[in-house]
């Protein structure tokens, strides 16, 4: 796989571990509706479109065109169909997109207590009851990420920690249903 990338080392490292879980664990993407949070070099959202998922990758407006790199140099022409970047700023605009998405993906996007309010309002918007969503998260690196997964998103998530390697965690996460 060629990527570009401004990430760090460790930065890349959750997302192949993400990835690396979905080969092990022989994730179906196929026909399924995948959002990708934060998207960094969109090596996640690249793996789960050539695994058949419809993809969109997200991230901040300066990441874009990076992210369209990659996914022109990884994904071949048939499939490039199954995959859109766009920009999405968490808790601001993601009213512009679907609320009906199969999975969620996010490596390392649990960094920045400030950010995260606006990530829980994102989630909430954009997944339903039928949902899963998989975060990959470097957790002794990241200051407030054992607060948000084991508190914050627990308010209107079950979050379980499906998989460790070293220091990175995967939590599966799914909306609470009604009672």
């Amino acid at each position: 796989m060629t990527l570009e990338h401004r990430m760090s080392r460790g930065d890349l490292l959750e997302a192949l571990v993400l990835c690396q879980y979905f080969q092990d664990k022989k994730l179906d993407f196929t026909g399924k509706k995948v959002l990708e949070l934060g998207s960094g070099t969109g090596i996640v959202g690249i793996l789960a479109a050539l695994l058949g998922g419809q993809v969109t990758i997200t991230d901040v407006p300066d990441a874009l065109k990076q992210i369209q790199y990659n996914v022109d140099a990884n994904i071949p022409d048939a499939y490039k169909h199954r995959s859109k970047v766009r920009a999405l700023h968490w808790g601001t605009d993601q009213d512009n997109f679907p609320s009906d998405y199969d999975f969620i993906l996010g490596s390392d996007i649990v960094y920045s207590p400030s950010l995260f309010p606006g990530l829980i309002e994102t989630l909430v918007h954009c997944c339903n009851e039928n949902t899963t969503i998989y975060l990959s998260t470097n957790m002794p690196a990241r200051m407030g990420t054992e607060s948000f997964h084991k508190e914050l998103i627990t308010r209107q998530f079950d979050s379980e920690l499906v998989h460790t390697t070293g220091i990175i965690c995967i939590y599966k996460v799914t909306k609470k249903r009604a009672r």
